[in-house]
């Protein structure tokens, strides 16, 4: 059981490291494009207020009125030149008046330069003009530092962010993955036990053949071969009808049941497992008074399983009755089987349908039940898209089960 619990322990752990690594990784790519989209975003619109600027002073240029005198809204972070073809500046605005020109530029291009008006670099933006036969070029220039400003509170943004989505992430995936083992170490605790229980009911026909066969082989002077033969018979038969009912089970586990939808008289099935159970001679009085005509879709052989489980089940508890009813209401069939003896404790009725769960283990294995009657029934139920329970039958004091399904014309 340790080793067990270290073994889930570290694939929760794996799982967990593994997650936050690549949620870590997601993360900081999608956080670094984000970074460097911003910025870059943010870049072109100084850029491009930078040449709205200096296009506007070139069209006054342009229009023939000489080169202006040019100003700025402010002077820590802006400033404009105007170059004539020999490098000359002709114009300036008030920060950068005396400066030779700030930038080497061709009309269109832009670059960053290093200016006495800020320790960071500006970034510089060219537009040609022209006058008659003089050319100029305007430039412009503005600080980045509301970029960088923008791009620095994104960034501690995220590495502040970053770390507790990851916290989340690892605290989300170990919780996720510890329900999911807990539900594997469940089915494989279930599973372990249908093991156990099948390998038990399997070895105990097996065991009754042997003993016979061997008691034979020592006294085969008074051996009855048709007692012997009888015997093998029936436990050859418990074999098989226990074969058949783990089959249609780990069907049922690969959710591969499948029923045919054919219509079914319903009250045909149960009025002929009322007919068979009174064949027998030591068997509880059976009651089929309240059957009443009832059709559903489905499979006949299945839903003929499914109420030979039921009666079956009630002959073997009731002490002297079984009752069959069946009646369609609203558009839903309803079958009730009901006996009178011990009942199912209301603390055990969430259970019964279970596989292999015995109430009365020792009284079940004598009477020759498995234990998978009722988990047959509630899988078989389900694929028909019905619902069983049990609760307590009205007047005999014994065990209810209720089968309801949708009704057919």
């Amino acid at each position: 059981m340790v080793g067990k619990r270290r073994r889930l322990r570290a694939v929760r752990v794996r799982a967990t490291v593994i997650t936050v690594v690549a949620v870590a990784l997601a993360l900081v790519a999608g956080g670094t494009v984000l970074v460097l989209g911003l910025r870059a975003e943010l870049s072109n619109d100084v850029r491009d207020a930078a040449r709205s600027r200096a296009t506007e002073v070139a069209r006054v240029i342009e229009a023939g009125r000489g080169v202006p005198a040019v100003a700025v809204a402010d002077p820590d972070e802006e400033f404009l030149q105007v170059v004539d073809e020999q490098g000359t500046v002709v114009a300036a605005s008030s920060n950068v008046e005396g400066l030779p020109a700030l930038a080497d530029l061709r009309p269109g291009g832009s670059t960053e330069v290093d200016t006495p008006i800020d320790e960071d670099p500006f970034l510089v933006v060219a537009v040609g003009a022209r006058d008659g036969d003089r050319r100029f070029t305007v430039l412009d220039g503005r600080t980045p530092a509301g970029v960088a400003e923008a791009t620095a509170t994104v960034t501690r943004m995220l590495l502040i962010g970053l770390p507790v989505l990851l916290l989340l992430a690892a605290a989300a995936t170990w919780a996720a993955v510890g329900r999911t083992l807990r539900w594997v170490a469940q089915a494989e605790e279930a599973q372990r036990r249908f093991v156990s229980d099948a390998s038990h009911e399997l070895r105990s026909p097996l065991a009754t053949v042997r003993q016979h066969a061997e008691v034979a082989l020592a006294h085969p002077s008074g051996a009855d071969a048709g007692r012997l033969a009888g015997t093998v018979l029936d436990e050859a038969e418990r074999m098989q009808r226990l074969v058949d009912d783990l089959l249609l089970l780990a069907r049922a586990d690969e959710d591969a049941i499948r029923p045919r939808r054919r219509p079914v008289d319903l009250d045909d099935l149960v009025l002929e497992e009322a007919r068979r159970l009174r064949e027998r001679r030591d068997g509880p009085r059976v009651d089929c008074a309240g059957v009443s005509a009832g059709r559903v879709l489905g499979d006949e052989d299945a839903l003929r399983r499914v109420v030979r489980n039921l009666a079956e089940n009630a002959d073997r508890h009731a002490r002297s009755r079984v009752s069959l009813t069946l009646g369609t209401t609203g558009g839903v069939v309803r079958l009730d089987v009901d006996d009178d003896g011990p009942g199912v404790p209301e603390g055990e009725r969430a259970r019964i349908f279970e596989r292999f769960v015995r109430l009365d283990q020792a009284r079940a294995r004598r009477q020759g039940g498995s234990g998978l009657g009722l988990a047959i029934v509630a899988e078989l139920v389900a694929a028909h898209g019905g619902t069983v329970r049990v609760g307590t039958a009205p007047g005999l004091g014994g065990a209810r089960f209720t089968v309801t399904l949708a009704a057919t014309p």
